[in-house]
């Protein structure tokens, strides 16, 4: 079984990098992009034998508490088969 964590900037947050990126596609000629907000992603697998109920209980914890800094970014965490 495997995790995957999405964190990114909460909206009230400005980002600078994904200010960056729609400028340069909008220089590139792609003018109908409007916004870009950068992420990153995390792929974790679980060990054999670990409940899916505990392996998320577990990734939730860890995507609070490691994986995301809560006061200015928000995650989504999704258990994969």
């Amino acid at each position: 079984m495997k995790a995957r964590v999405f964190v990114s900037l909460k909206s009230t947050v400005l980002d600078p990098q994904g200010q960056t990126v729609r400028a340069a596609l909008n220089g590139l000629g792609y003018p109908g992009i409007s916004d870009v907000r950068q992420g990153k992603f995390f792929d974790i697998a679980i060990a054999g034998g670990v409940a899916r109920e505990q392996a998320r209980k577990d990734v939730e914890t860890i995507a609070h508490e490691v994986l995301a800094n809560p006061v200015i970014e928000e995650y989504r965490v999704e258990i994969l088969d």
